[in-house]
């Protein structure tokens, strides 16, 4: 198979989707890789290092789009990369379809094979994809909360540490996952007094065993949110229903009981974000501030390390480009359940469950648009 990589053309998204030693995997398995030129300069990986680990270096994206059968990606296609898209593509990346309901029309009327990183699944009904770009964001979301509280960006100048005779910022997390459980870490290390709520108890019971009395854990209820968000600095939203869009947790009012200039970093964002004040905003502008409380929502926060982020996600993702090349994307995903679990859209038709439950949609079966796809 002819596998191609063109370069991410989202606002300062600076991922690819291979790594020169990811192409030298695919070129020793037989297949043909092609990469749009600089397609990873920004980050370390020059012209040069492809075409050592066999790629074909071409000048711009329609060139990948035109030779290539599978298109591996990081961020969800922009719409002049919706525009090269064809029936006879796989294209392989983050989607992200349930907020937006533009990109499924076009991905719909596009009728290529479209597979997402973020439901793709493993035997213990994780998301494998999603973790490690979860896992990054997760840890980022601490140090852009800790950033925000400075006055110059209009927080209210506390330091997450505290100070000898100061007390340390208040953290509240909304969800004990793998973006929570990450952004604790952090949050922990830094020295923040930080309280986690989850629906699960059984997440907040190993939480409560991994950091004793270092953290403070709650069952999350609306009485729960109503009674931490008025004392915390910094609030990450860190909640996730596979595929679906995100829940609001704090609804706008909401805002109105919180210190001014403190701040929330919504996580959750790129899946519709799980406060109703939130929109997306980019590495750019970053924050903005609504009702006194300064809001991040950056839709690609992993972007901001990419080097980092691209070895993560190619690590995970790996396995996955080769089965699809070696086997072809139908004979790949009807052997491997949890893959077939990443179709989202195919032979013009939405497939996914939570998606089409967001957007309200009908679904069509996985297994019967499978039998389309070549």
């Amino acid at each position: 198979m002819r596998v191609g990589v063109p370069k991410e053309i989202k606002n300062h998204e600076y991922r690819v989707g291979l790594t020169p030693n990811s192409v030298r995997e695919l070129v020793t398995d037989g297949h043909e890789v092609v990469i749009e030129t600089e397609a990873g300069a920004a980050i370390g990986f020059q012209d040069s290092d492809y075409e050592d680990s066999g790629a074909s270096i071409v000048s711009d994206a329609a060139a990948v789009f035109s030779q290539a059968d599978m298109i591996v990606k990081v961020k969800e296609p922009q719409a002049q990369e919706v525009a090269l898209l064809e029936a006879r593509h796989t294209l392989f990346t983050y989607l992200h379809l349930a907020p937006d309901q533009e990109l499924t029309d076009s991905l719909i009327k596009s009728r290529a094979t479209c597979i997402a990183y973020e439901t793709v699944t493993d035997a213990q009904g994780r998301l494998p994809l999603l973790a490690p770009m979860s896992e990054v964001a997760g840890r980022i979301a601490v140090q852009a909360g800790a950033r925000s509280l400075e006055m110059e960006a209009g927080g209210r100048g506390v330091l997450l540490s505290g100070a000898p005779g100061v007390p340390s910022g208040e953290v509240l997390i909304l969800g004990g996952g793998v973006v929570g459980s990450n952004a604790i870490r952090i949050a922990v290390g830094m020295g923040a007094q930080v309280t986690v709520l989850d629906t699960s108890l059984q997440t907040l019971r190993l939480l409560d065993q991994q950091y004793g009395n270092r953290i403070h854990t709650r069952l999350s209820t609306r009485t729960a949110i109503d009674e931490y968000l008025p004392q915390a600095d910094l609030v990450i939203g860190a909640v996730l229903i596979p595929g679906a869009a995100a829940p609001k947790l704090i609804e706008a009012e909401q805002l109105q009981h919180m210190q001014r200039g403190a701040v929330i970093v919504d996580v959750a964002i790129d899946q519709g974000g799980c406060v109703a004040t939130s929109r997306p905003t980019t590495h750019d502008d970053p924050t903005y501030v609504e009702q006194g409380v300064v809001h991040y929502c950056v839709a690609n926060m992993p972007g901001a390390v990419a080097r980092t982020a691209t070895q993560a996600l190619n690590n995970a993702t790996l396995p996955f480009v080769r089965a699809l090349a070696s086997m072809g994307p139908r004979k790949a995903m009807h052997a491997d359940e949890h893959l077939l679990n990443g179709l989202n859209v195919a032979a013009g038709q939405l497939c996914n469950m939570e998606v089409a439950s967001s957007q309200g949609r009908m679904c069509a079966d996985k297994v019967s648009v499978l039998v389309q796809v070549r």
